[in-house]
């Protein structure tokens, strides 16, 4: 086990959670590098905690409680690369893999059950990941970029890879990246690009002569089963190669991807790809030569293909440069009428990555229709941890729920595939909410959004409340606290239902984008109303919201498949968290609550800091709970949430009371 760096929090792998490993006979087997970081695992456990670590194969005499073994399995139907078998019979536990990742899962599971997975019996369970690919994005700069930092809406301090201009390659330094990895296996992560998809000069030079870099970060992230991946610039063959075109139609330019990543590979023989942001607010892409986005993903498809890599090729492509008075333009529309035509045109290793929702991670977004509109490509869904929009880790936001309701939604109807389901065959990624800070997050509580990427890439299905629960007991470790339940039920106070109080505090009924222009944190409702972003609420004197419809709007909405083109076409019909995303309506129309419009922002935003204050209460008393440096960097962060909550309701309220006219109803003051 590596060591972790003084006075950085152990986020859900503290020591203690090794307890009820750690205190039995434990035999490991089987061979690779996996395997051996499995065993140190083990060794580590066991030392700790008086038991015993044997590293090797199952002897006659040899007498266990836990046996972990690669190739030993005899189920029915094979684990795959990633899976394990549990199973719990004569007081022995044994966890079995097909292969040493498995394994490395397999006894991350354990911790997980704690002492339930040493007590009883329990018939085999079998345990694969539903994605392949369970990656995390960093958007992190290796030269400080003048505006945008260390890490472009990085909300946790500074980069874990990279530092002013150069790699964190000192023995601590690479020691926490190793930890990070670790981190990540055990909420079943297994890949990550260690730099910003907007690829600035300095970063660039990663590809080529700075690879060495790139190969110190993935021998320190390979030991849990971390594989690397690397941003890349579509213009590289100009900027690095010193050819005169970027044409993926040329011969030239072809060879020299193709070189170049035989390069890489030399370097980091398990590498896993290239993500590309193309012909996106203002990165070079294949528009340039008159040619597709296939056209650009497959050029650089071909050069990942004979070493088994993979382009990550993102959809985040619409025109930045609106004129806002146009309302027949919408940005919404923009990933769909772009790549929906190509489908089935990307190569079997490009993989398009496609944000969660049509905007960009808004507290409420619907699911974009480019999901469920290309079956015949593989999908990536991103969705974003660092909470650029949902409070910047400084207000409490677990968004488990709301990526969940993603995962769970059914693009084609009641009877079709889930976003889940059609994510299988590029996987889940998230832009990573983690840097140096020594909570990892910044704020303690944002670490749930951390586990919750891994958790609910492995299992999309799975209910979200358990994923929380999982974290809280393995981060808080409530069954050694002095009152457990208070514990355990403070901390789900707190958590469960935070998305949706921010939700009510900031941009009301889908509308989104109520932020201030820049850093994006704060309320500004017309922060964005006049500018070519595409990012409009078209609030006046009569009402508010963007008509999206097919028969009088932008027809958005008819970019779903039928059911859902049906739901969204009619307010009637409109479910009232996005009527305004869909609809432009009076602030005197009548929700399916029974409010009106008007009514609904005033209620909600009071509502809501009443919630956020709520949860600073909660919080304090846990105080003797929790760990004091833990404790008090989060009650420092709730003050700032109760602040900020305060300053987005007066804005909010206010801001609409003057364009409506109409009070409140109940008479509260609106400043």
């Amino acid at each position: 086990m590596p060591a972790l760096p003084g006075g950085v929090d152990p986020a859900w792998l503290p020591p203690e959670v090794f307890r009820p490993l750690g205190v039995r006979r434990v035999l490991v087997s089987g061979a690779g590098t996996l395997v051996e970081t499995v065993y140190g695992e083990v060794a580590y456990a066991c030392g700790r905690f008086g038991g015993a670590a044997v590293r090797g194969t199952r002897s006659p005499g040899g007498s266990y409680d836990v046996v972990l073994a690669v190739g030993e399995d005899d189920g029915p139907d094979p684990l795959g690369s990633e899976g394990f078998a549990l199973e719990r019979a004569g007081g022995v536990t044994r966890v079995t893999a097909d292969g040493p990742a498995g394994l490395l899962y397999g006894l991350f599971h354990l911790v997980r059950l704690g002492e339930a997975a040493f007590e009883g019996e329990r018939a085999r369970e079998a345990h694969r990941p539903a994605l392949a690919l369970r990656m995390l994005d960093h958007w992190d700069n290796v030269a400080v970029h003048p505006v945008m930092g260390q890490v472009e809406r990085g909300y946790a301090g500074g980069s874990l890879f990279w530092r002013d201009g150069l790699a964190r390659s000192a023995p601590g330094e690479l020691a926490r990246v190793r930890w990070y990895g670790r981190l990540l296996a055990a909420c079943g992560v297994n890949a990550v690009a260690v730099n910003n998809v907007n690829v600035h000069h300095t970063e660039a030079h990663l590809l080529t002569d700075r690879i060495g870099e790139v190969a110190a970060l993935a021998d320190a992230l390979r030991p849990y089963g971390i594989r690397t991946h690397l941003a890349v610039s579509f213009a590289a063959p100009m900027t690095l190669g010193g050819l005169p075109t970027a044409d993926p139609a040329h011969e030239a330019v072809a060879g020299w991807w193709a070189q170049t990543t035989g390069r890489v590979y030399a370097a980091i023989p398990d590498f896993g790809g290239y993500v590309v942001k193309a012909d996106s607010e203002g990165q070079p892409g294949p528009f340039a030569y008159g040619r597709s986005h296939a056209d650009g993903a497959n050029l650089l498809a071909g050069a990942l293909a004979p070493y088994g890599g993979t382009v990550h090729w993102r959809a985040f492509v619409y025109d930045h440069r609106q004129d806002w008075r146009d309302r027949s333009t919408d940005r919404a529309r923009a990933a769909c009428d772009h790549f929906a035509p190509l489908d089935g045109e990307f190569a079997p290793n490009a993989v398009l990555q496609v944000k969660h929702g049509p905007l960009d991670f808004q507290p409420r977004e619907p699911v974009s229709p480019v999901i469920g509109a290309m079956p015949r490509t593989r999908l990536a869904v991103e969705i974003q941890a660092t909470q650029e929009y949902t409070g910047q880790q400084r207000h409490v936001c677990w968004l488990g729920p709301m990526w969940s309701e993603v995962l769970r939604f059914r693009p084609g109807g009641e009877d079709s595939s889930s976003v889940g389901d059609l994510a299988r065959g590029g996987g889940l990624v998230a832009v990573s909410n983690a840097g140096d800070d020594r909570f990892w997050t910044g704020h303690p509580l944002a670490q749930a959004n951390l586990y919750a990427v891994g958790r609910l890439a492995w299992r999309p299905d799975a209910d979200p409340r358990t994923v929380l629960r999982e974290w809280i007991e393995l981060t808080f470790v409530p069954g050694r606290s002095a009152d457990p339940e208070r514990l355990r039920g403070g901390l789900h106070a707190v958590l469960d239902g935070s998305w949706r109080t921010y939700e009510k505090y900031t941009a009301p009924l889908g509308t989104g984008f109520m932020v201030q222009p820049g850093h994006h944190y704060g309320p500004s409702v017309d922060g964005y109303e006049y500018s070519p972003w595409g990012t409009y609420h078209f609030a006046d004197r009569d009402g508010v919201g963007v008509d999206r419809g097919r028969t009088t709007g932008t027809g958005f909405a008819g970019q779903y498949a039928k059911p859902w083109a049906e739901v969204y076409e009619s307010p009637g019909t409109c479910p009232d968290e996005l009527l305004l995303f869909f609809h432009h309506v009076p602030y005197g129309h009548v929700l399916h609550s029974g409010k009106t419009v008007i009514q609904h922002i005033y209620d909600t935003h009071f509502d809501g800091v009443t919630e956020a204050e709520e949860a600073r209460r909660v919080w304090a008393s846990l105080a003797g709970l929790v760990d004091p440096a833990r404790h008090a960097r989060a009650a420092e962060r709730y003050e700032e949430q109760v602040r900020g909550a305060r300053e987005w309701r007066d804005h909010i309220n206010t801001y609409f009371f003057r364009k409506s006219g109409v009070p409140d109803a109940r008479g509260r003051r609106i400043h």
